[in-house]
């Protein structure tokens, strides 16, 4: 039976397609992949980890769906399971298996998914097996054109598309139903009966990005193009972000440096630090969208179409049809999910706002009793005790971050989103609102009710310093501290051994190793950590003219630290390949207006202002609300006049949609004479 067009594979596949089919014998054959010598006969690039107790009829019934054919409804990749280590022990998980694909797999998988490269005039394009030889860095085979990153996110974009047909069940595990075009990965992660996927580590290759990122101490750029090669464009992004803000802070820092020297005391001239503020926050904005164009348009994803989402592992719902996939999935009423968000997250989040608050106002009491002391008797021990309630306060807020945001991922995921996007979106949502709040209360409390900026100014840097020291501690030192006893049975096992002490680990081994590491749960963290930091420096930092040094110091040592969890402590994660740095963008935007209104309310209340208005206090309110609007209107016309996207990228971008609706218009002319000449 001659099989459908929409059913035969694409691109590269295609010219062997016939061919493989024609024969049954073939993918028996094909498949065979052990060397005999416990090393997989092709390059491993992922690892599944089933279940140690998990049936034998199931495994091989997933291994043979992940090695079938396109046409069959498979993915077409390479499976192995991973040998034992050396002295490999009973508890070991002996179902763990290696995959991998051959380029010309890869290759077909980099049209499918659309993946741009560089063409050879220099523009970015869509790769096409048809044109080849036509991009730059494709020689030969093709066999070094994809990074391993792209390798690797490939092969986890084939595996997640891979698709129930007739089952109802997966073979052996009657619990954990099937029905026709549901991904038995996303299934048999919800179950648990798949533990984890991972990519694995290129020793040679973090070898040398180790050595170029974090291992010299050096004042110069971080290695993006690298870092986007071995981990993707999303964590490259971040990274760049980082670096681009550390850049940003200077000019702010350096103006922050003779403040404190010279008018510690002096706070009527903070005005003009203040000033400088709200134009910073809007500029450095604005120009870091046009730097990341920039980046997004080198590295391929700036143009690059969004893929279709499909449902998340943990979302669940009553079976039904989804008119656009045409397939059937699980549903679930949109009125009953806001039900839950309104009804019970709202209030949640509400209720922990409120207690953010209790906690405050029991800090202020602290704060009270401290001073009434140091006053009463005023010694160098009473004058370190009036330290002690910011340094709780800041230990509290960190502690009720953390808490907050366990209790934040339980709600998100009881409400049942369906995609991974609007999942992130509320999460990012429930976080932000409760960390601003928890943050930045007391310090809104001091400036603009207590009007206290002696106490403004102790609190912010008590509060900046204690949160930038914990979050050193618990980002660098504690990971690094885990991750050592971790490798320390490992490390037994080899001098055991007494053959492997200068040697490089056995490829089982090392897979063993990796799969014991943490795993990287995303840039959430540090995305939300600049957040904070931000809004420090963009809201307050007039009254403590040191917050950016301190910043920018912090950002150092983040880079560092950071370079080394992802290279050392983490699993490898997979590649996201984003083109900008998606709703922290907005965050970011939203501190910069509301700083604006805090720095103009600051302006307001200073008295070198106050000098202006000596009878009316409703006069000077007036004018600092008509100048708030003034530059916040200022604000968002510099948005519209900055474009998001520089100039020549523009014209990039325009030619290449022009060369494809006319190379459209040439294909459509040519089938049209085609019919024209097979009817005459």
């Amino acid at each position: 039976m001659k099989p459908k067009v929409s059913d035969q594979p694409r691109g590269c596949n295609r010219a062997a397609f016939l061919q493989r089919n024609s024969d049954p014998g073939v993918l028996g054959q094909g498949m065979m992949l052990s060397a005999g010598n416990g090393v997989p006969s092709f390059t491993p690039r992922v690892v599944l980890e089933l279940a140690s107790d998990t049936k034998e009829e199931a495994i091989t019934w997933l291994l043979s769906r992940i090695r079938d054919t396109q046409y069959n409804g498979g993915t077409e990749l390479l499976v192995e399971q991973l040998g034992p280590g050396a002295d490999a022990q009973e508890k070991e998980n002996p179902n763990m298996f290696l995959v991998g694909a051959t380029w010309q797999r890869l290759l077909s998988g980099a049209e499918d998914l659309g993946l741009f490269k560089e063409f050879n005039d220099g523009s970015m394009r869509a790769f096409t097996c048809a044109n080849k030889y036509n991009f730059k860095d494709f020689k030969g085979d093709g066999d070094s054109f994809l990074s391993t990153a792209e390798c690797q996110y490939i092969i986890k974009h084939e595996l997640d598309t891979l698709r129930a047909k007739d089952e109802t069940h997966v073979p052996g595990l009657s619990r954990v139903k099937l029905y026709p075009g549901k991904s038995v990965i996303r299934r048999l992660l919800s179950k648990g009966i798949l533990i984890q996927v991972f990519p694995l580590h290129e020793k040679e290759e973090l070898k040398r990005l180790s050595f170029a990122w974090y291992k010299k101490v050096k004042l110069s750029f971080q290695p993006l193009e690298d870092i986007r090669h071995y981990y993707g464009e999303g964590q490259a992004l971040y990274f760049g972000f980082l670096e681009y803000f550390t850049f940003a802070l200077v000019p702010m820092a350096l103006i922050g440096v003779p403040y404190y020297l010279f008018d510690w005391e002096d706070y009527d001239k903070y005005v003009i630090f203040a000033s400088f503020n709200l134009v910073w926050c809007t500029v450095i904005l604005e120009l870091w969208k046009r730097c990341s164009s920039s980046l997004a348009y080198r590295w391929g994803t700036l143009s690059r179409k969004k893929a279709f989402e499909e449902p998340r592992p943990g979302f669940h719902g009553v079976l039904g049809f989804n008119p656009v996939t045409g397939r059937q999935e699980p549903l679930y009423p949109n009125a009953k999910r806001q039900l839950r968000v309104y009804l019970v997250s709202l209030p949640f989040v509400l209720l922990c706002l409120y207690l953010s608050l209790y906690v405050m106002m029991i800090y202020f009491l602290m704060e009270g009793w401290a001073l009434s002391v140091h006053d009463a008797e005023p010694t160098f021990w009473t004058g370190i005790l009036c330290f002690i309630p910011s340094v709780l306060y800041a230990v509290v807020i960190e502690i009720m971050n953390l808490i907050y945001r366990y209790a934040a991922e339980f709600l998100t995921e009881w409400e049942n989103h369906r995609l991974e996007s609007s999942y992130q979106n509320h999460l990012v949502l429930k976080v932000l609102v409760f960390n601003f709040f928890n943050c930045f209360a007391s310090l809104f409390y001091i400036a603009f009710v207590m009007q206290d900026m002696v106490l403004l100014r102790q609190s912010l840097a008590t509060l900046l310093i204690t949160s930038q020291i914990l979050n050193q501690l618990m980002e660098a030192f504690l990971p690094y501290w885990l991750q050592r006893r971790r490798n320390k049975k490992m490390v037994r096992k080899i001098h055991k051994g007494k053959t492997l002490e200068d040697q490089e680990l056995p490829l089982a081994n090392q897979v063993r190793l990796e799969a014991d590491m943490s795993t990287y749960l995303g840039t959430f963290d540090d995305y939300l950590e600049l957040f904070l930091l931000f809004g420090y420096v963009s809201l307050f930092s007039c009254v403590y003219p040191l917050a950016a040094v301190l910043v920018v110091l912090n950002n150092i040592t983040e880079v560092y630290s950071d370079a080394f969890k992802m290279c050392r402590v983490f699993k490898r994660p997979f590649s996201d390949p984003a083109a900008n740095i998606g709703v922290w963008q907005l965050a970011f935007e939203a501190m910069s207006v509301i700083a604006v209104v805090t720095n103009c309310s600051l302006i307001g209340m200073s008295p070198q202002v106050k000098a202006y208005f000596p009878d009316s206090d409703m006069q000077l309110i007036l004018w600092t609300v008509a100048i708030e609007h003034g530059l916040l209107a200022f604000k968002f016309i510099l948005t519209f006049l900055i474009p998001d996207v520089p100039k020549h990228i523009q014209i990039n971008l325009s030619r290449l949609e022009f060369e494809s609706r006319e190379a459209l218009k040439k294909k459509k002319i040519l089938e049209a004479s085609e019919v024209t000449k097979a009817a005459q």
